[in-house]
């Protein structure tokens, strides 16, 4: 004995509304996800254009109340702006932070700054450029 199938045949009647669902998430989910891509690129191309001033830390010496930190700063040419650093004592507190500008015609800066600490600073951390 058989038992009658409860599909329907198929092409016959359309899509069900589980097909239609589907295609309806699937739709939306491509919409958002090109969003977000969207605004992620956005968002990283403005950071890269409107960054004037970058820096990095070559090397720093701590002594009992001050970090002598030696930073390369690369900018634009007649860029001004400042660096942020910070120093943390040997339990984890900040010690010290500081802001230092960096201002002329020259597109690369070697500088030797020294960051006054409240005790000894067993860190020297770059914590961003900002051009005005």
């Amino acid at each position: 004995m058989s038992t009658a199938s409860m599909r329907l045949p198929e092409g016959r009647y359309g899509r069900s509304s589980d097909e239609r669902a589907d295609h309806r998430l699937r739709v939306a989910a491509v919409v958002l996800g090109a969003a977000v891509l969207a605004l992620v690129g956005y968002l990283a191309y403005h950071y890269v254009v409107q960054n004037k001033i970058s820096a990095q830390v070559v090397a720093f010496q701590a002594s009992d109340d001050a970090v002598k930190v030696h930073l390369e700063v690369h900018k634009d040419s007649g860029a001004s702006g400042y660096c942020t650093l910070r120093s943390q004592g040997a339990d984890g507190n900040d010690v010290g932070r500081a802001d230092f500008r960096f201002t002329g015609s020259a597109t690369r800066i070697d500088k030797v700054v020294t960051l006054r600490t409240t005790a000894k600073g067993m860190t020297a951390e770059l914590l961003g450029c900002h051009a005005d």
